[in-house]
């Protein structure tokens, strides 16, 4: 029997976009499963890449998410803006996708656009480099 074959690089990606978006408005898969008709182990399939997505489900999950298609292929593997960037150091998007999916990383990053002092601002990120230089390595 051939073993299962793993997720493409895209469908990831675009899943991983989904599960931002979603979180990002706050929304439960159960609520985006309803709004598409779908359950939401089929959005957990999504989200992880392991079903892809097709065109026209694609452009009404954009719709319930408020979001261009577009913005699901943004910084995706294999695109001419990420052929472009060569041997760019690391992958940037990859750790603000990590980032924004936790839970901890979306409420700070909630409460941090609604600070308007932009002195504020460079302070706390200053306080955080400075946390995150004390953390002893593991």
């Amino acid at each position: 029997m051939p073993s299962k074959k793993s997720p493409n690089p895209i469908d990831i990606h675009v899943g991983s976009r989904v599960r931002l978006r979603r979180m990002m408005l706050g929304m439960s898969q159960e609520k985006l499963g309803e709004h598409l008709g779908i359950t939401f182990q089929q959005i957990q399939k999504y989200e992880k890449g392991t079903n892809r997505i097709g065109a026209s489900r694609l452009q009404h999950i954009a719709t319930v998410l408020k979001v261009p298609v577009a913005f699901f292929f943004e910084d995706a593997p294999g695109t001419p803006e990420e052929a472009a960037k060569g041997f760019e150091e690391g992958k940037p998007a990859t750790y603000v996708v990590d980032f924004l999916s936790s839970s901890e990383g979306l409420a700070l990053n909630k409460a941090f656009v609604q600070i308007k002092d932009a002195k504020v601002r460079k302070r706390i990120v200053d306080l955080v480099k400075s946390l995150a230089d004390d953390e002893p390595v593991s």
